[in-house]
């Protein structure tokens, strides 16, 4: 239900010796400064500029936190990632939404939310939580259209999933003047490492290290180095595209039994699915009374009609047919009313 990955795909921590850092020393890592520049580069990401938060929110927390003040207005994808959701409003900062399919934001929607304001935009690249949407390279070239015309706009690409994905890594943020990329490690190298490569514009980089600098300091350099040697490791490597398969196998499998009782979906990558239901909390208690936990969209909305996340990381393809026929059974039963 936490949409989470499964344990059982993610690699074992490599042995941890004391990083010697000291006060005073620059706060990435050097062996995973360079990792990371070869792999964002290698997407197409600019690299000249990168620091290390604690995490994929902890990264949007700071880039926003570093452009915006109280009342700025962020376009977020509806339904989007509920934490972001929160984030934003936490932050005193007002909520855009931007309608999103199966290849992400709507490009419409992000020209609509910057002509009447907004100061920034959230997007993700793959693995929309909740809905699996990724875009694809046509998408990705509208949405950079989009921003390009609007160099005062801050762009924000929340790669929460990196790798794992089953999606290949596309960004909007080349050539524009404010932007970061945040790659979190949660979902592909295990999430109590609580690590993300953050890369952007000279401005916003500088801006995060030193908010950064005033608080927590670093992300400890135990855990850069851990995820550096992970991350470089080759047998890493095919554990991820096992894990990326899987994934995918799991994904189908889960679309295929929806399909087959006549219930749409969505998902082309991640680990989540969204299926739009017209009464969330009635389908979700009676998936509750049969064994099956999900999440009502509530959590995940603004303006979009109602649906419930489905989690599938550790659904396994056998299981695939049983929740789909739980949950057309719910979303087929009348919700009896009561006083």
């Amino acid at each position: 239900r936490t949409g989470g990955p499964d344990p059982a795909l993610l690699p074992s921590l490599p042995p941890l010796a004391p990083s010697g850092r000291l006060y005073g020393e620059p706060p990435v890592a050097p062996a995973l400064g360079r990792v990371a520049r070869e792999r964002l580069a290698a997407d197409g990401i600019d690299t000249g500029h990168i620091a290390v938060v604690g995490g994929a929110l902890d990264g949007v927390e700071r880039v926003l936190g570093a452009h915006l003040r109280a009342g700025d207005v962020v376009a977020v994808e509806d339904p989007g990632y509920g934490a972001v959701l929160d984030l934003v409003v936490a932050l005193g900062l007002e909520v855009a939404p931007l309608r999103v399919d199966d290849r992400g934001a709507l490009p419409d929607g992000l020209a609509r939310a910057l002509d009447l304001g907004a100061r920034a935009a959230v997007l993700t690249p793959r693995a929309q939580n909740p809905t699996g949407a990724a875009w694809d390279a046509a998408r990705a070239a509208e949405l950079s259209a989009v921003l390009r015309r609007h160099p005062e706009a801050l762009a924000i690409e929340d790669d929460h999933a990196g790798p794992a994905a089953g999606a290949p890594a596309l960004t909007v943020c080349r050539g524009l003047d404010t932007w970061a990329t945040v790659r979190s490690v949660s979902k592909w190298l295990g999430p109590d490492l609580r690590v993300a490569v953050l890369a952007g514009d000279v401005a916003t980089v500088s801006r995060v290290e030193g908010r950064q600098a005033l608080g927590a300091g670093w992300v400890s350099h135990l855990l850069q180095d851990a995820v550096a040697h992970l991350w470089d490791d080759p047998a890493t490597g095919a554990l991820l595209e096992r894990a990326a398969q899987t994934y995918a196998r799991r994904r189908r499998a889960l679309l295929a039994a929806l399909a087959s009782q006549g219930m749409a979906a969505t998902g082309s990558s991640g680990l989540t699915t969204w299926v739009p239901v017209r009464d969330e909390h009635s389908v979700v208690e009676g998936l509750v009374e049969r064994g099956w936990a999900v999440t009502p969209g509530e959590r995940f909305r603004v303006a979009s009609p109602p649906g419930i996340r489905i989690a599938f990381a550790t659904l396994v393809e056998a299981e695939a047919p049983e929740l789909a026929s739980a949950l057309a059974d719910c979303v087929r039963r009348r919700p009896v009313r009561t006083g």
